[in-house]
């Protein structure tokens, strides 16, 4: 048997291609929209892909499963287990596709696949047991869990609500998912591998480990959220729904077109460098947002578009700010630190299903041909901040989560989650000046770089803000 596990680090997303080396069948589960990387990865180990299987309708990552079914022979492994909300809409009359109910089994090569319908983070959520029958196995191996069970932590069962919109579904969600989690794991033996779908940084849980993969053993005794499901579910559903992060704006929209379709692209597009004065004039156009993708964000405060967005390809920061400043419809420019940069943006964007990928420019090239084009972004070190200096038009904003903000903020603090400033505009007076902060200036150089480049005058608050903050103001 052949297994690897396919790890996005700009997503906190993992994807399995499992094959049987006897026959050359391969299958992939949760596969991202680029597909092209699964095949090469089969091609290079003497596989083929003949399978796909789905955990769930995704939130956070278009899902590869329509990329690959333009190819009829393949053969679409989904739940059958969502009911008439949670259906695979797109799927229509495609051949080669089986719905899968609890229990049901299905084999590549001679490679064992039994779906576990373990719902909670969504109704129609499966988990995959995997058993290596032609190695002679008579147990699993591995459980893929999906957004089921992580390494340290549990899915969150808050999404259908909070990024979905259904609502009144968050509690009755926690209440399932303690009872999946209460029993179907319970018969499992304790050497089985657990497989997640996500890893550390991933928005899809609030305390996620950085180890790829755990057994069931190990989170029996360790994991803090799967003990608390199994001896006091009551509390789990308090505290699974308690402190969770305010999902980014573009996990609505990944859970409407992994349901009901979006364009197969046949992949994504290929990234356009442009020479700084197109750049520059792309920029200033309607419907276009620019994502300056530079690491540094002491560089992009010095110098920076007007209409730049600070969007750093660091972790998953990349993607948590283009999909919560960006929409489906418009046009995005990208400033480049190389040129190597390139392809990993693109399908970044790609991947949560932004498509109108104008092109980009590196960053030295707009500062030798374009240096007047050039601004900084305001800014002071938050130790160096005091509440007192404010005039009548001046604003602090807060655009940490919502738990934080109630623990404690700096007193008379406008409040709005970096992920929902897009859709929360209107909380924001023209004619003011807002300070913005989070905890250590990541976050704040998001939304405020975002508010600038719409027109708002903005202070960017650099640094830890922990001194500024009371308790007693919260």
């Amino acid at each position: 048997m052949f297994m690897k596990q396919v790890y996005d680090t700009g997503l906190a997303q993992a994807a399995y291609i499992i094959g049987c080396q006897a026959s050359g069948d391969a299958i992939v589960i949760d596969p991202e929209r680029d597909i092209d990387q699964y095949h090469r990865i089969a091609r290079e180990n003497d596989l083929r892909i003949t399978a796909v299987a789905e955990t769930h309708i995704h939130a956070d990552f278009v899902s590869g499963a329509q990329e690959f079914a333009r190819d009829s022979d393949i053969t679409l492994y989904l739940s059958g287990k969502g009911g008439p909300d949670w259906s695979y809409n797109w799927v229509g009359d495609r051949p080669n596709t089986i719905f899968l109910e609890d229990g049901s089994t299905f084999s590549v090569g001679n490679i064992e696949f039994k779906a576990v319908h373990s719902p909670g983070h969504t109704p129609e959520h499966m988990s995959f047991l995997v058993t290596d029958r032609g190695g002679g196995a008579t147990e699993p191996i591995a459980i893929i869990t999906g957004d089921f069970l992580f390494v340290g932590d549990v899915g969150r069962p808050d999404l259908l609500e909070s990024a979905a919109g259904v609502a009144g579904a968050m509690e009755p969600s926690a209440r399932m998912l303690a009872g999946s989690l209460a029993t179907r794991l319970e018969d499992l033996p304790e050497f089985l591998q657990v497989l997640p779908g996500h890893g550390a940084g991933s928005a899809c849980g609030k305390a996620l480990g950085a180890v790829p993969t755990s057994t069931l053993g190990y989170e029996r005794r360790f994991n803090g959220a799967l003990s608390l499901a199994l001896t006091k579910p009551e509390r789990f559903v308090g505290e699974v729904l308690s402190g969770q992060p305010e999902p980014p704006l573009y996990f609505a929209r990944m859970k409407q077109v992994n349901r009901d379709g979006i364009e197969v692209t046949g992949g994504a597009p290929e990234a356009r460098h442009l020479d700084p004065a197109a750049f520059v004039s792309e920029a200033a156009k309607p419907q276009t947002r620019v994502l300056d993708t530079r690491r540094s964000r002491e560089a992009f405060l010095a110098e920076r578009l007007p209409q730049a967005i600070n969007a750093p390809m660091k972790g998953t920061e990349f993607t948590n700010a283009a999909g919560s400043v960006v929409t489906a419809d418009e046009r995005v420019l990208l400033v480049l630190e190389s040129d190597e940069d390139a392809d990993t943006a693109v399908r970044l964007l790609y991947r949560i299903g932004f498509d109108h990928i104008v092109g980009y420019v590196r960053f030295d090239e707009l500062k030798e041909h374009a240096p007047n084009h050039l601004t900084t972004l305001a800014s002071e070190r938050f130790q160096d901040f005091s509440i007192d200096k404010l005039g009548e038009n001046d604003v602090v904003l807060d655009v940490r989560r919502s738990d934080e903000f109630a623990s404690a903020h700096v007193e008379g603090a406008l409040h709005v989650p970096h992920t929902r400033i897009r859709t929360q505009l209107e909380k924001l007076e023209t004619g003011k000046r807002y300070y913005v902060y989070c905890r250590t200036g990541r976050r704040a150089a998001i939304a405020a770089s975002f508010l600038a480049s719409i027109g708002h005058d903005v202070v960017l608050l650099d640094g830890d803000c922990e001194h500024c903050m009371t308790a007693s103001a919260a």
